[in-house]
């Protein structure tokens, strides 16, 4: 097995690295229902391996690893230490992640719950005590253990072949050398950077503005993290002197967070769930994610004759914006972690059930309020669900057939707005989701995860095998944006960067919408006398996510990548 080196390829990256596109670009003046403007990115195509990653040096690390021998959790995990410095403000390892793992030999599939849970604190009482009535968005109550890490590791366990350290190295020397600032890293950092400490405010926002473009941004006490992780796995992070200065920090500034917390916390091996649409098998991960909600998404697809519907259509894009509405009631009545709460995810799923609730859609008129669809109480609607979602996604597919769908996140941007001075950690608001209400499965209590939008997806074709990785970031957008893509490649016929590239919609809450202006202003004005509440979005704008996509033809053996121009996301296959 070859040694894999950062000097073989980091003069590579620093090409790419200037190459981030800007939020904006010029978008065509008339767009039609089948064309639209376009960032003249290509479908990228190899035989061998790809990946996707939401940056373009997360990308060129991860091929590295592959095209050295490496796996594509090998990949992964790389990949996404390098996000961690790059895309602070979107995750790190102060923040959680989820994965989903298909085996090229066996044809099994396993997921990853890498998300970690409240503190043993964690009582009503406790944030009563400290004078909130619900959970603070920023701060340190709104902070969980962050469980990246120890995804990581047991990641890397199960399925890694390259020494765990060695695929760390990368991230350690961006954190420590620093890596260039783009535009968009310096306008996401202004835009989000609100609720910073000073500490975080020092390092990300010095002087009250973001580094100049095209300067180094480093951050030494992170790297010196990413080096104790990189020699202890989890023992580097969770326990000794990194977890007591965290739970320390947590504890001055009034969370419920303490050294055994961090201890205690582990990963758990889920089964994922899966649910038939299009000729294929998706698979999501279960609860405390909003995977349920995805393949609630697809079941009620099949009541409505999509493809006669046609693109982006008032009648097709009214159906879906619909649809969510049925699927996030139900998604905010229920979904918690189901070692704590009785999670009904049969009933949720039912066939019968869902085509009944699809059956709510009026054609005529858009929907202000839907109830869940079952319960003899009203814990919970799609109003009471926070939106955010600053998160990176990140996908790799190797020489062996091996994939990984993986999605991690600080959730808001900037997470808990808590920068841990001593250690470089910023610290995430999964947290956040937690509520107060009393009864509701969500609801505050020690050791217990909290609720979460991280949904990465896998397909499988009628015959078992891979057929696609697809994620994206975006909070409550995760299935909306998922189920508009995956109709654009099995029902609309596009490639896999025109159907990421292709306008999409986002739901934000009874009548409002969020929509791109390259959808044909027909449709926009026909939603409108519908009764959506419309907002038409100029330019690549992260309000829709930032999907990628590997997707496998057998038949040719050709791997096919994208990546979304909203984003930083970069695609590479050989």
């Amino acid at each position: 097995m070859h040694r894999f080196r950062t000097s073989v390829f980091l003069s590579a990256i620093a090409a790419i690295a200037t190459a981030c596109a800007s939020p904006d670009a010029p978008l065509d003046e008339s767009p039609t229902m089948t064309t639209y403007a376009s960032q003249n990115r290509p479908d990228v195509a190899g035989t061998k391996a790809a990946v996707s990653a939401d940056h373009p040096l997360a990308a060129q690390v991860g091929m590295a690893v592959l095209q050295n021998g490496g796996n594509a959790t090998d990949a992964i995990i790389a990949m996404a230490g390098v996000l961690a410095v790059v895309r602070p403000h979107m995750n790190g390892v102060g923040g959680d992640a989820f994965g989903i793992f298909y085996d090229g030999a066996s044809r099994e599939v396993t997921a990853l719950n890498a998300s970690g849970r409240s503190g043993a604190l964690a009582t009503p009482s406790f944030f009563a005590e400290a004078g909130v009535d619900a959970v603070p968005q920023v701060g340190a109550l709104s902070v969980s253990v962050p469980g990246a890490v120890a995804g990581w590791v047991d990641a890397h366990e199960r399925f890694g072949t390259q020494p765990f350290a060695q695929l760390l190295e990368p991230a350690i020397q961006f954190a420590r050398d620093g890596f260039a600032v783009s535009t968009r890293l310096a306008l996401d950092f202004q835009d989000q950077g609100g609720d910073l400490n000073e500490a975080g405010r020092a390092l990300y926002l010095p002087g009250g503005s973001p580094p100049p473009v095209g300067s180094l941004l480093k951050n030494p006490e992170l790297a010196r993290t990413l080096e104790s992780i990189a020699r202890r796995g989890k023992e580097g992070y969770y326990t000794g002197q990194v977890a007591q200065k965290l739970a320390a920090f947590i504890e001055a500034e009034g969370g419920h967070l303490r050294a055994g917390d961090f201890a205690r916390h582990t990963s758990t091996w889920v089964e994922p769930l899966r649910g038939d649409y299009l000729d294929h098998t998706f698979i999501v991960m279960p609860p405390n994610t909003q995977g349920p909600a995805q393949l609630a998404l697809f079941e009620m697809s099949k009541a409505f004759p999509i493809a006669e519907l046609g693109h982006n259509s008032t009648e097709y894009l009214h159906t879906l914006i619909e649809l969510k509405k049925l699927a996030f009631a139900d998604r905010d009545r229920w979904i918690a972690d189901p070692e704590h709460a009785d999670v009904p995810i049969a009933r949720l799923l039912d066939p019968d059930y869902l085509r009944t609730r699809a059956g709510l859609v009026d054609p005529t008129r858009a929907a202000d309020h839907v109830e869940p669809g079952f319960g003899d109480d009203h814990l919970g609607t799609d109003d009471d669900m926070d939106d955010s979602g600053d998160t990176v996604y990140l996908t790799a597919v190797d020489q062996w057939g091996n994939a990984v769908s993986w999605i991690q996140s600080n959730f808001a941007g900037f997470g808990s707005g808590l920068l841990e001075p001593e250690t470089g950690v910023l610290l995430h608001n999964r947290g956040a989701l937690y509520t107060l209400e009393p009864g509701h499965p969500n609801e505050v209590a020690p050791g217990k995860r909290p609720y979460h939008t991280l949904s990465p997806m896998m397909a499988l074709d009628a015959g078992g095998r891979f057929a696609f990785t697809l994620g994206t970031p975006g909070g409550d957008s995760q299935p909306q944006s998922l189920l508009q893509i995956v109709h654009n490649v099995l029902v609309f016929g596009m490639t896999p960067q025109e159907a990421i590239e292709a306008p999409r919609f986002r739901s934000m809450g009874g009548l409002a919408v969020s929509i791109e202006d390259r959808v044909s202003p027909d449709a926009f004005r026909g939603l409108e006398a519908l009764g959506h509440r419309m907002t038409a979005i100029t330019g690549w704008t992260a309000t829709f996510g930032g999907a990628q996509m590997i997707i496998y033809n057998p038949a040719t053996g050709v791997l096919t990548a994208a990546a979304d121009p909203r984003r930083e996301a970069y695609a590479l296959a050989h």
